[in-house]
């Protein structure tokens, strides 16, 4: 059975802990920040973890390797 190739997509959006969290940044940031407040925005910055059940799924599916 060939090697299981790490999907693109999944490598640029999510990043994995050591202890197997899966991080990723919040959507909604790239255009039409003009119509949000200031609060909405602030509260965009930074990374967020996945629920466990999504992460684990992300890992078996896309990032099979690492």
């Amino acid at each position: 059975m060939p090697k299981l190739k790490t999907k693109s997509s999944a490598k640029k959006r999510f990043n994995i802990t050591a202890t197997g969290k899966v991080l990723y940044t919040q959507r909604g940031k790239r255009h039409g920040m003009i119509k949000r407040t200031n609060k909405q925005i602030r509260n965009l910055r930074g990374t967020s973890v996945l629920f466990k059940s999504d992460g684990d799924k992300i890992i078996r599916f896309f990032l099979p390797n690492g």
